[in-house]
């Protein structure tokens, strides 16, 4: 006998949760490195990732102010999932989290890398399929590091819980936007 609730959906509600890529729009914008060479990429916000309170500087959604009113499906379900779409080269600067990070590589060759306890830089190589999970308060960043055509961009899927994830950049990664010019945005 089944216990949990059931309904019906019509299509139309059904479509609502649909989005195909496609169609995404993304935005390489709305981030404190986005316009900081090496850090250039295009972030869809496919599901979730409403804008966190007290957002501003350092803080923000990790998909950035822009892409977080771009959602394709406007859920709030406990997590959020989006598209990180860059050039070889290139990945967001190393940043935190206050929820759980999972990265799953589409296409290319993609390095996570962390801080470990002693607060050294380690990584791992992720191919297509392999699946890369940070916890909260793990220092961390990805970056697309497929050889071949450095003019080809690969697709890296991420998957962060919550209802609205806060992303804070590092003091060193401030630091090197400060002084790389590009931050504050003025």
């Amino acid at each position: 006998m089944e216990s949990l609730p059931r309904s019906g959906l019509p299509r139309a509600k059904m479509m609502e949760r649909v989005a195909f890529f496609k169609d995404l729009k993304g935005s390489d914008g709305g981030l404190p490195d986005s316009k900081m060479p090496g850090s250039i990429r295009t972030l869809f916000n496919v599901m979730g990732f409403q804008p966190p309170a007290n957002e501003g500087g350092a803080i923000t959604s990790p998909v950035g102010e822009n892409a977080a009113r771009l959602a394709a499906i406007k859920t709030s379900e406990g997590f959020n999932l989006g598209y990180c779409k860059a050039k070889p080269g290139n990945g967001p600067l190393m940043h935190n989290h206050d929820t759980s990070e999972t990265f799953i590589p589409m296409t290319g060759k993609w390095r996570c890398s962390w801080e470990n306890e002693n607060g050294e830089v380690e990584y791992v190589d992720a191919l297509p399929f392999d699946v890369v999970s940070f916890p909260p308060g793990v220092a961390r960043r990805f970056e697309n590091v497929t050889e071949g055509d450095p003019e080809h961009e690969s697709i890296l899927m991420f998957v962060i819980g919550g209802n609205g994830p806060r992303a804070e950049f590092t003091d060193q990664s401030m630091k090197l936007l400060a002084d790389a010019g590009v931050w504050p945005e003025g």
